[in-house]
């Protein structure tokens, strides 16, 4: 068989296999059209979205992949799929903070997939507003940054919110220097976040050292800027530069290649398990010495792992602390609950901010 026969021959199998894929997404998508008119006639218009059950579908899909797609890629294919289908069953709104083109509307986008509405908002007390009056079904608000820490706003606001912790989004960061032109020699200003200029400063002082870097409210508003200024360059990520429409003058500027953002998923609903979990609380203790010893031993005794606890102010009185703690583990699995029962006979304050899924790739 010759090469051009052979090559005629894949793309046979291509094309058949192209309409199988077709025919199985469209019989997924009037399953999912099955779903919603049972959930619609028995009234249960909650939970059309199921985190948890989502989590299990990729969770088996990185299991069962063996190639030649990466573990990454696969679950975005597959996310993109659950998303159009969840969309015949009910179309989510999604709140970030924006504006359009921001790393946190990356993460929404990651998360539930481009088939949603999503929502820009000025600032994260914003986004839990609309959230906490049903405007929107989700919100989406960064929690922090692999080198730049926690973002408190987000922590104070769930000290009065009744909202929960629906998911947790891992978003890797890459800065691009973007612009109208496509030469780095046009540059004459640079505008972007505080932070981005922080986390790309030796870039910067090795290839512009000489531009005027001006800081602004966020990324996807020094990409708005730049689409208006000639001569005007930008740092920001990928999503900006679409929506945009502009050149990407060179990639992944930022300093520490494994720049990473955990955001979390934000909402009025509880999470069942979905076999890989966390949960985070909040928990105040009283301020005496070995208060924050007796406070970690009920996880030691229960062998639970913690992946983070923070301190806030308590804002009620002076020098009162309160914690935020994620630990692996979801509530209601035996250990977990062992743990909060005894945090809650012991500790002045104990608030569940919810268990919900791992951040799946």
């Amino acid at each position: 068989m010759t090469d051009k026969k052979k090559l005629q021959n894949i793309r046979d199998q291509i094309d058949g296999l192209d309409s199988d894929i077709l025919t199985l997404i469209s019989e997924r998508g009037e399953l999912a059209k099955e779903v919603a008119n049972i959930k619609n006639q028995d009234g249960d218009k909650a939970s059309f979205y199921r985190p948890e059950r989502e989590a299990q579908v990729l969770q088996k899909i990185i299991a069962r992949n063996k190639g030649p797609l990466s573990d990454e890629e696969m679950a975005r294919l597959f996310r993109e799929i659950m998303s159009a289908c969840l969309a015949l069953e009910q179309k989510m709104s999604v709140a970030f903070l924006g504006p359009e083109g921001t790393f946190t509307q990356a993460a929404a986008l990651k998360h539930f997939g481009n088939s949603i509405k999503t929502i820009p908002l000025s600032a994260i007390d914003e986004v839990f507003r609309e959230v906490e009056s049903g405007a929107v079904n989700f919100g989406v608000v960064p929690i922090e940054n692999s080198t730049e820490g926690v973002i408190n706003h987000t922590l104070d606001m769930f000290m009065n919110s009744s909202l929960s912790i629906c998911g947790e989004v891992e978003l890797r960061v890459h800065h691009n220097l973007m612009g109208q032109m496509t030469d780095i020699t046009n540059i004459t200003k640079l505008y972007s976040h505080q932070q981005s200029l922080a986390q790309c400063r030796e870039w910067l002082d090795a290839n512009l050292p000489h531009i005027d870097r001006i800081s602004v409210s966020s990324n996807a508003e020094a990409a708005r800027l730049a689409s208006l200024e000639p001569g005007v360059a930008a740092i920001a990520g990928e999503i900006a530069a679409n929506f945009y429409e502009l050149h990407i003058i060179n990639n992944s500027i930022e300093d520490e290649p494994d720049n990473t953002t955990r955001f979390l998923v934000i909402g009025r609903e509880q999470i069942a398990p979905s076999g890989s979990d966390k949960t985070t609380i909040l928990v105040s203790t009283a301020n005496k010495p070995g208060a924050l010893s007796r406070l970690l031993q009920p996880f030691a005794n229960s062998d639970v792992s913690l992946t983070r606890i923070e301190s806030r102010p308590s804002r009620q009185t002076m020098w009162d602390y309160v914690f935020f703690i994620d630990m692996e583990g979801h509530k209601e699995d035996p250990e977990i609950a062992e743990v909060l029962r005894v945090l809650r006979d012991e500790t002045a304050m104990l608030k569940i901010l919810g268990s919900y899924p791992k951040a799946v790739l």
